[in-house]
């Protein structure tokens, strides 16, 4: 598994290495950082939900969780992760009155959050050791509060691919979606949904529109397992 100080060395680099990696999709990371919450914001429409307080575990530079703040509307985010460059450069970058970013061995907010949001981080996390994210996770969360966890689908022969060419990604270990319902339910979250997003390549993007309507479906490259922390536990 790749160390604090592997994400160190990265933090200046990463947009690039991660641009290299997608290379093949014919789209970079902004759009997949678009796509993933877009879909969420959609499914929070859905549930009736409107997050004001959230956290983004696993924030690395800080680009996505400026994206949340300003798509989901909400009045303050923190960012968390383990990587301290990386946080020097998400606060350089991103960092104002209402996003924040907090080594995670700082961050003491308990049932304060209403939404956490997690991309592409578990299988960074050795598997024994993910069961205490998720209850760091869950201590943040007020109770009922939303958590949309992001992975990168290992049953997607292009995600294989990107991942396989991916410098930070080589000792990774995937998760798959029913491993991943399976850790999330044990923790305790209800799951309320799974979805599966980024089907076709740039090549193909005419075919996009139909994705809607093959989201459930584990065709895409990455998921989503939209659970809940119960109200009373």
């Amino acid at each position: 598994m790749k160390s604090v100080t592997d994400f160190d060395c990265y933090a200046d680099s990463y947009d690039r290495a991660l641009g290299e990696a997608l290379a093949a999709s014919g789209e970079d990371r902004q759009y997949f950082a678009r796509g993933r919450v877009e879909w969420l914001a959609g499914c929070l429409r859905q549930i009736g939900s409107v997050p004001l307080h959230l956290m983004d575990y696993g924030c690395g530079t800080g680009a996505t969780t400026s994206l949340l703040r300003d798509t989901l509307g909400a009045e303050t985010i923190v960012g968390v992760d383990r990587s301290l460059r990386s946080l020097e450069v998400a606060r350089q970058c991103y960092g104002s009155e209402r996003v924040r970013f907090f080594p995670v061995d700082q961050y003491q907010s308990v049932q304060s959050v209403d939404l956490g949001y997690s991309n592409g981080v578990f299988h960074h996390i050795p598997r024994e050791q993910r069961g205490e994210a998720l209850r760091f996770i869950s201590r943040a969360l007020r109770p009922g509060g939303l958590f949309s966890f992001w992975e990168n689908n290992p049953w997607n022969p292009g995600t294989r691919q990107v991942m396989a060419r991916c410098v930070f990604d080589q000792d990774a270990v995937t998760l798959t979606p029913i491993e991943a319902k399976r850790l999330l339910r044990s923790e305790g979250y209800t799951v309320l949904r799974t979805d599966f997003l980024f089907i076709f390549p740039r090549s193909l993007k005419v075919f996009r529109p139909a994705e809607k309507l093959v989201s459930r479906m584990p065709l895409g490259a990455q998921y989503q397992v939209l659970c809940q922390k119960p109200i009373s536990q």
